[in-house]
């Protein structure tokens, strides 16, 4: 059985940075094939959202807060990002939700200053969560990549306000935090992980280049952070039973099947 546990010096990192990022874990190969999966998912196109930058370019996102039986939702339950997960927020985790960013050539729009949970503090009392982002396309600098500020997790939560059809961190605040601590550009090739604080501040310029930006990015909090609003959408979340490599693939070959039989 694989042993996905992060060593010593990955974990001190993530909890000194608020990030890590594992370079080119997946093969391409996985990757090219939930690209081909994604473009042809006429669902996840469908019940793609549309939000607005500051500029009026488009961001979209594909969101699900159930485990479907998909890709994307075996990836969220993949024992190589639980475990790792596990380890980071220091407890169990529960699936809060999975989305699919669709970051096309030139339309692409940015992402606002923000920390994650600057937007699920509604929902959670602690911010025992955390993301990990797949990226399934290159990303750059030209094609929007994500940038992140290098420790900021340690500044706990900032009050955010909306930014175009967004929710952003106080704009003030965020400078004098750039004087203070490091930018760092998450430049990296498909099937790279990086794993993120729920306060870790993060952003994303405007897609300039001829290629897609594409990433899964998984939610997770501890089993044990209670939710406050039982009643709304956005504050369930669910207990994981966490899929090995092969039935990921099963998984992927069962969605693409089915995908061909609908078209």
């Amino acid at each position: 059985m694989t042993d996905y546990k992060l060593n010593q010096e990955q974990v001190a990192y993530y909890n000194e940075n608020g990030f890590l990022m594992v370079p080119e874990f997946f093969s391409e190969e996985e990757m090219l094939r939930m690209l081909e999966i994604a473009r042809a998912d006429l669902e996840l196109m469908e019940g793609a959202n549309d939000r607005l930058d500051r500029s009026g370019k488009v961001s979209r996102l594909s969101l699900r807060y159930d485990l479907q039986p998909s890709i994307y939702s075996a990836y969220a339950r993949h024992r190589a990002i639980v475990e790792p997960m596990q380890q980071l927020i220091g407890k169990e985790v529960f699936h809060y939700h999975h989305k699919m960013m669709l970051k096309e050539p030139r339309i692409g729009g940015a992402w606002e200053w923000h920390q994650d949970y600057g937007y699920w503090y509604n929902n959670f009392l602690y911010p025992d969560m955390a993301s990990c982002m797949i990226f399934v396309d290159r990303a750059t600098k030209e094609n929007g990549c994500l940038q992140v500020i290098k420790g900021s997790q340690k500044l706990g939560r900032i009050d955010h306000g909306k930014a175009g059809d967004q929710t952003g961190a106080d704009l003030q605040r965020i400078e004098i935090i750039q004087n203070e601590l490091e930018l760092v550009y998450c430049e990296m090739g498909p099937g790279s992980l990086l794993f993120f604080h729920s306060n870790l501040l993060h952003r994303s310029d405007a897609n300039e280049s001829e290629d897609s930006r594409w990433a899964l990015i998984c939610c997770y909090s501890a089993a044990t952070n209670p939710t406050f609003r039982p009643n709304a959408d956005s504050g369930h979340y669910q207990r994981l039973d966490s899929m090995d490599e092969k039935e990921i693939e099963i998984a992927a070959e069962k969605h693409l099947r089915e995908l061909k039989l609908r078209s």
